[in-house]
């Protein structure tokens, strides 16, 4: 499946929502988004971490980039994460983003930027899956995830593009999730295969 980046300029719906809205308390059970299958597995929560293994997770400050590992194709990767904005949108053009209007009534699009920098590890040669781990919540809930939406949006990459991704290299990819309208917070969460997700918080006026 192509990696989701925004809808918000699609000219034409056809973007399919994958997952509908499900509650869910807070970011306890985050979990990692499948880009190639379009599933979304549950993270497991990990019981207590041995003092080897520092526990993952938490909230973040807006700047403030978290760590994490990634089994890519190569090998292990480290790479450093910062999710640097979301955008969102309007009803009417969450209505034209999808291929049913019915399935975004109430609905706005929520386009995520999330800046990944290569920090450890080997070169990648066939893409990347580090943004498998990232989803979109709004006020406590998971969004639904837009399928489908169109690569070409300023500032957005496609992760299987990003071959000979080497240390010291950065790419924003975009994650779009179909949110509530007149949700008053949105949050960004990634994480860790088996690990407590990182948030940022961005706050909807």
């Amino acid at each position: 499946m192509p990696h989701r980046t925004t809808a918000l300029r699609l000219a034409a719906p056809v973007a399919v929502l994958a997952l509908a809205l499900t509650a869910c308390g807070g970011g306890d059970d985050d979990s990692g988004t499948d880009a190639k299958g379009g599933a979304t597995t549950e993270a497991t929560t990990q019981a207590s971490p041995s003092p080897s293994q520092p526990a993952s997770g938490g909230d973040m400050a807006q700047g403030e980039s978290a760590s994490g590992k990634v089994a890519e194709g190569p090998g292990e990767v480290t790479y450093d994460v910062l999710a640097q904005k979301v955008e969102v949108g309007t009803e009417a053009e969450a209505a034209k983003a999808v291929a049913d209007a019915a399935d975004a009534k109430g609905k706005v699009l929520a386009t995520a930027h999330i800046k990944y920098t290569h920090q450890g590890g080997p070169a990648l040669t066939e893409g990347s899956d580090v943004h498998d781990g990232t989803t979109v919540f709004a006020d406590g809930q998971r969004g639904g995830v837009l399928i489908g939406a169109a690569e070409d949006a300023p500032g957005c990459e496609d992760p299987y593009d990003a071959e000979s991704w080497k240390q010291g290299e950065s790419h924003v990819f975009c994650e779009t999730y179909v949110i509530p309208a007149g949700a008053t917070s949105v949050e960004v969460h990634w994480s860790e295969e088996d690990g407590e997700p990182y948030v940022w918080k961005f706050p909807q006026k």
